[in-house]
């Protein structure tokens, strides 16, 4: 009896040693959570029937925008993903005077471009900014400098009220204020009704996109977004 006993609580024993053996082989292989990985958009040409339905007429606010005849306009302006030409980080608006383009960064490399015009106004400033302000339909009030040059502008002069929201505005479907260190720049982000001015400079505004691409940057870009203008080279954009 005294030997069966003794034996039994040796086994007993080392059952126990052998179980907290594997207890501890157990808890040097629990795995660690993979890592994700950043983000990466897919660079891929829009096909005919895309950029038809992208450009295709619209209605919004109540209020009808036209169809763009698109292949009218070089496609380097087309809205299209590419590669991140800025190095900025992602969420900030770029734009790149010279080249005629307006960037916003994606994350993982890429970014959203989009054709712009640039009016004289557009020229008169650069550096870093805020959208402090964005504006659906907004009214097109027209400053004292330009009504001096104008005269019969003056009916949409800032006592006056400016111009009713629509497609004729000058504005566009959306606007984008920018300040920099709490004050107006007087620089815009603006639509506009003339595609034929993208890729040019214009004699008025600021930074115009065509309506339907304001439409699209607008949903991209929030408030307090920051805004970087180059109004000298940036480097070489990324081509089609």
């Amino acid at each position: 009896m005294p030997t069966v006993c003794s034996l039994s609580r040796r086994a007993f024993f080392l059952g126990a040693a052998a179980t907290l053996a594997g207890c501890a082989t157990t808890s040097t292989s629990v795995k660690v959570a993979p890592v994700p990985k950043t983000v990466s958009y897919p660079i891929v040409p829009a096909t005919v029937e895309e950029l038809e339905a992208r450009y295709a007429a619209v209605e919004d606010g109540g209020h009808v925008i036209p169809a763009i005849p698109y292949t009218q306009i070089d496609p380097k302006y087309y809205r299209q993903r590419v590669k991140d030409p800025t190095g900025e980080p992602a969420g900030t608006v770029v734009v790149d005077t010279p080249g005629r383009f307006l960037y916003v960064v994606e994350p993982g490399g890429t970014a959203m471009r989009y054709g712009v015009g640039i009016g004289r106004d557009g020229f008169a400033w650069e550096g870093e900014g805020v959208i402090h302000w964005r504006q659906p339909w907004p009214r097109w009030k027209v400053p004292a400098d330009m009504i001096a040059r104008t005269p019969s502008l003056a009916r949409y002069s800032v006592e006056n009220g400016g111009m009713e929201p629509g497609i004729k505005n000058p504005l566009g479907a959306r606007a984008l204020y920018i300040f920099q260190n709490g004050q107006d720049t007087l620089y815009r982000l603006h639509g506009s009704p003339e595609w034929a001015s993208i890729g040019k400079a214009t004699s008025s505004g600021c930074v115009r996109l065509i309506n339907q691409d304001v439409l699209d940057l607008y949903k991209r870009v929030g408030y307090h977004a920051r805004i970087v203008v180059h109004q000298g080279a940036m480097g070489k954009a990324v081509g089609v």
